[in-house]
This record gives structure tokens, sequence and C-alpha cells, in this order.
């Protein structure tokens, strides 16, 4: 019997503001050749880019970019397949903070009309 394939969990993503690209390239297991790659491919991955073209990535493109890995390198998916993916789930989760903002608003309305009832 086979014994089964250990899966090392990637390091943890330190509470800081900004990662160098070679930084998140330690964190998510990729060269900074592929991140700068991944950007031209990925509108979603956008890092900040300060003097001299450097590049400083934010919490939220570390997980990005280990989605990415895992989409790629995992599950199989082409770059065009991770796009189509990343674009579904973008529209998905968009939906849900809309709705999420809207029973938000529609709650303050409720509450500001008993108010006006009430004076």
């Amino acid at each position: 019997m086979q014994a089964p394939r250990k899966t090392e969990l990637p390091p943890a993503v330190p509470d800081k503001r900004y990662f160098t690209i070679g930084e998140v390239g330690q964190l998510c297991g990729v060269k900074p050749h592929v991140l700068r790659y991944w950007e031209q491919e990925f509108e979603q991955l956008n890092p900040v880019k300060r003097r001299g073209n450097r590049r400083y990535y934010q919490r939220q493109d570390v997980l990005l970019v280990r989605q990415l890995c895992e989409l790629l390198y995992e599950r199989g998916y082409t770059i065009a397949g991770a796009r189509q993916w990343l674009q579904g789930e973008q529209a998905q989760s968009d939906d849900q903070k809309y709705r999420q903002l809207l029973r938000q608003m529609i709650g303050e309305l409720e509450d500001i009309l008993d108010d006006l009832k009430k004076g």
C-alpha cells in the first residue's frame, strides 16, 4: 500500500502591509519572473509600484498568488482557464458584497422610517 502524499503547507503570511517580489516568491514558491509574467496575464494581480519600478505586494496579492499556484500547479488549469475562473469568482464575490450592502442599507432606512414614525 502506498503512503499518502504529504503536502507541505505554505508558510504563514506575516502580518505586514507590503511585501517585496522576493518575499512573495518565497512565501508562494514561485520565482520573481513568474510573478512579473502573471501581472501581465491576470489583471487582479496589480502590485503597487514605487521608485525605480520596485513592486510592493499587499496581503491580498500574496493570497491571490497562492490561489493562482493552486489553480495552475495543483489543479492543472491553463492561464486562460485560471483567468476565467478568477473572473467568475470575482463576479460572485462582488454580487455577494452588493447584496450585503443592500441589506445593510435597507436595515438603516427601516430604522430611519421607524424614528420618523415615532417623532
